[in-house]
Order: structure tokens, then C-alpha cells, then sequence
């Protein structure tokens, strides 16, 4: 769970730092669709950078945390990343929490620690035999319907990038539970990897757009409905992730708990604007 917790921490400053270089790069002319250029001029930000830099120390982390812990466990944790965005910003740009959401952090910390005494080891079963070739197949299906996506009205839209980022990320969870076999050779025959990078890559392509466009904070809701939910019922169902004994109950009661929190603080999916009045040297993030 620290694993988890640590990979949290560092999705949830990123998402500050990601958040401002992708409104920077965003351009009028654009449009409405997804713009695959927006990731390139995207990169060209440092602050973009240093978000790619902490999420790829909270993937090494993530990892870990899916090869020991339930993949709800897992999921669950994530979404908490919201909370570190709060209070992240909070400090650095300093933006006023209100009370519900000062609640609502406290609410995501109970129910990540119903969930650290619940949880038991990941499962151990291999799941179906076209788990792995669906995973690729999944992952193609979310960059696809992302684009469709992304050419609704404003509202339906920013639901539809949100959910596609998360079902990417949940493509990702489920992917490095599948792979047993790290050795290059491999990785190159499983299915599971190229859906564990063809995920990877759509979610943050439809995460950036979501960013750029729309409500962020439906946007941001649908990621975690879509990373959470998904990823956890596909661990409990074909991969054998289960609870301590006696303690399913805790376990559903900690991720429900949590995932609500998480939802309640989804505005903080992007970067929060500071209070007038605030000193330059807290705009820095």
C-alpha cells in the first residue's frame, strides 16, 4: 500500500504541473476533436516535463503495488491522487479548500485505510486465455471511441475523454497483472504489453484533451469511474483478487468510500486557478 500510496503522490502533483502546460499549448483553431499535435507542443513546456518525469516514478511505484496488492486496492489509491492535487494546491498555489472538500480529503483517507486493512494479496489466477488479446484490442477500442468522442457538444464530451482516459489507465492496471514474463523476448510475444502501452498512450493523449477542453471536473470524474471500477471487478472476477477473511465487507464499504471522495474533489483534475492577490512566486507550479 505505500507503493500505491506513493505512486498517488506523484500522479497528483504531475496533474497540477500537466494541467498548466496543457492549457498553454492549447490553441483556438483546434477544434473540439482530439488534437494528437497538443501532446507535441505540450512537451515543449517544462512544467509538462516535470509532470512526465513524476508520472513516470508513480508507474514504477504503481507497478510494484499491482505485482502485491488487489487491483481495487490499487485503483483505489489512484483515485485518491485527487486529494494530493487538493492539497498541493492548496499549499504552492494557494488555493482555498472549503470545508466539504477539507472533508472530503479526510473521507478519501478513511477509506484507503478501511481498504490497507482489508485487502489481501493479489490474486494468483491467470484468467481467461483471451484475457491478454483483449487488453490490445481494448486499448485500440478506447483511442477510437475517444475521437468519436471528442466531437460531441461540450458537456457529453468532456465525459467521454474522461471515461476513455480512465478505461485506458484501467487497460494498463489489468496489463501489468497479466505480464509474468519481463525478459525482452517475452515481452514482445504477449499481447498484454503492447495493451499495457497502447493504453498507456491513449489515456494520456485523451487525458491531455480532456484537460484542454471542456469540464475538467466531469472530465475528471469519468477517469475515475473508468481506472477504478472497471480494472477492480475484472481482478475479483478472472484474476482472483480477494480480501482478508470476514473482511469483503470493509473492503467494499474502504473503495466505495474512497472512490466517492475522490469524485467529490474532481475539480482539483486540473490545475486550480489562484485567488487574486496571490504573490507571483505562488503561481511557480
Amino acid at each position: 500500500m505505500i507503493c500505491a500510496l506513493g505512486a498517488a503522490v506523484c500522479f497528483g502533483t504531475a496533474s497540477v504541473l500537466q494541467a498548466v502546460a496543457a492549457r498553454a499549448a492549447a490553441r483556438p483553431e483546434s477544434g473540439a476533436g482530439v488534437d494528437p499535435a497538443l501532446l507535441l507542443r505540450a512537451v515543449r513546456q517544462w512544467r509538462y516535463v516535470a509532470g512526465l518525469a513524476l508520472d513516470g516514478c508513480g508507474f514504477v511505484l504503481q507497478v510494484v503495488a499491482l505485482r502485491t496488492l488487489p487491483i481495487y486496492a490499487v485503483g483505489a489509491a489512484l483515485a485518491a491522487s485527487l486529494a494530493v492535487t487538493a492539497v498541493v494546491a492548496s499549499r504552492l498555489l494557494a488555493v482555498r479548500l472549503s470545508a466539504a472538500e477539507w472533508r472530503a480529503v479526510a473521507v478519501v483517507c478513511a477509506g484507503l485505510g478501511m481498504l490497507a486493512l482489508a485487502s489481501g494479496a493479489e490474486g494468483h489466477r491467470p484468467g481467461p486465455d483471451a484475457l491478454p488479446w483483449a487488453m490490445p484490442a481494448a486499448a485500440l477500442g478506447v483511442l477510437l471511441t475517444g475521437a468519436a468522442g471528442g466531437r460531441l457538444p461540450p458537456r457529453p464530451r468532456a465525459l467521454a475523454l474522461g471515461l476513455g482516459a480512465g478505461f485506458g489507465f484501467g487497460v494498463v492496471e489489468v496489463s501489468v497483472r497479466l505480464i509474468d514474463d519481463v525478459s525482452p523476448g517475452a515481452l514482445l510475444r504477449d499481447p498484454a504489453a503492447y495493451g499495457l502501452l497502447l493504453g498507456g498512450a491513449a489515456a494520456f493523449l485523451l487525458l491531455t484533451s480532456a484537460l484542454q477542453r471542456g469540464s475538467v471536473t466531469t472530465a475528471t470524474a469519468g477517469m475515475v469511474l473508468g481506472e477504478t471500477v472497471g480494472p477492480a471487478l475484472a481482478g475479483v472476477v478472472w484474476l482472483g483478487d480477494g480480501t482478508r477473511p470476514g473482511l469483503g465487507w470493509l473492503a467494499v464499504g474502504g473503495f466505495a468510500v474512497a472512490v466517492a471522495g475522490s469524485l467529490a474533489l474532481a475539480r482539483f483534475g486540473e490545475a486550480p486557478e489562484p485567488e487574486p492577490g496571490a504573490r507571483d512566486g505562488q503561481h511557480a507550479s
